[in-house]
């Protein structure tokens, strides 16, 4: 454990000396072609740098931070766009986080542009975030899951697979709640809220695009999204180009899922594309339900399903296709519910040989 995590801190080092470079790249190359050829090797060295932790936790997301996100920041940087080209290189390339204006220098950004310096509205705010009681609750069910995994051998495997969503899900929610905590503390900057009550969702539309993975949704509305909308909209019209940008939205998220998980898994050969099967499948459907829609209430002026049926179908559509094509590699070949196990036994050691004797019976 303690090698992991000093090759965490050497990894971390690595990241922001390479934002110190891009700063002083952006300082003094204006946006453009010359721009990205010099923020390109920094690019490369964030999607090798993940490959140097092996942990399914400290691995997995510092991939996800570095090689996703931080990437297509930089990425929108080069072009002079994004939230880099209005904050400056920071923090905020490695993490979610918008940055607290002013009243005075409000302006009329849309308020999900991928990260960028926005004006946070403390009425909204405060309805996204959860309270620490909440959290708690969070940590003991992560708990709770973890000794289940103990009887892995007597549970129905689709159970053991919906234990795991439901793992992945406060995970990750703590781990952005942990990081809203260590860079909010100055009062200056805010991590965006990663979920919004998923469990909630009353269509695909509404799960992928207001509800599920925020900071994802949020950096490839301006990289994906927006890009093939614009060119759709010349080839085929304004009515359809939506359709060609979730389905480019899709696919990059595909590949960059299919990423994520070759950081975790390390599965060599190459792997079997189930879960970008997946992503593409879910942008296909989203692509049909927003046709359907269309028909439904704009040309047959039929009113909206009632949440009582859409939420159990858009909830229940999410489960099986994870038991379908996410859950059977993630399991059978990253291994990911042993792993955990593994993972925690060796941090609660870690603690209990390091942090906790120091901290509650110092030596003299």
């Amino acid at each position: 454990m303690e090698d992991e995590i000093g090759k965490l801190l050497k990894v971390w080092i690595s990241i922001w000396m390479c934002l110190g470079y891009c700063y002083g790249v952006g300082k003094k190359i204006g946006e453009g072609f010359t721009r990205f050829l010099l923020i390109f090797p920094v690019i490369c060295i964030f999607l090798y740098l993940p490959l140097n932790l092996h942990s399914l936790h400290l691995g997995g997301l510092t991939a996800f931070f570095v090689a996703w996100l931080a990437n297509f920041k930089l990425l929108l940087f080069a072009a002079g766009q994004g939230p880099l080209a209005t904050t400056g290189m920071s923090i905020v390339a490695s993490f979610p986080i918008k940055i607290k204006q002013i009243p005075s220098q409000k302006s009329s950004e849309p308020a999900n542009n991928g990260g960028a310096a926005t004006v946070i509205d403390p009425k909204s705010n405060q309805n996204h975030r959860e309270s620490p009681f909440n959290y708690a609750v969070k940590i003991l069910l992560v708990a709770a899951l973890v000794k289940a995994y103990d009887y892995t051998h007597i549970l129905p495997q689709k159970l053991v697979w919906f234990l795991l969503c439901f793992h992945i899900y406060f995970i990750l929610d703590l781990s952005f709640a942990a990081a809203s905590a260590a860079v909010s503390h100055a009062g200056t900057m805010e991590l965006l809220p990663l979920f919004h009550h998923p469990y909630l969702s009353t269509s695909l539309q509404d799960f992928w695009g207001r509800r599920w993975n925020l900071a994802v949704t949020g950096i490839l509305r301006p990289v994906a999204y927006r890009p093939a909308v614009s060119t759709a909209t010349k080839l085929i019209g304004p009515r359809w180009a939506p359709l060609a940008g979730v389905a480019v939205t899709f696919l990059v998220s595909a590949a960059m899922h299919e990423l994520m998980f070759f950081y975790m898994s390390r599965q060599w050969p190459p792997p079997t594309w189930e879960v970008a099967a997946f992503f593409v499948l879910h942008g296909g459907c989203l692509a049909v339900e927003m046709v359907a829609k269309r028909l439904w209430i704009d040309a047959w002026k039929m009113p909206p399903l009632p949440a009582a049926v859409s939420v159990p179908v858009t909830v229940g559509f999410f489960f099986w296709t994870c038991f379908w094509l996410f859950f059977p590699p993630f399991i059978n070949t990253c291994k990911a519910d042993v792993r955990v196990v593994k993972e925690y036994e060796i941090f609660g050691a870690f603690l209990k040989n390091n942090i906790i004797p120091t901290t509650f019976f110092p030596s003299k």
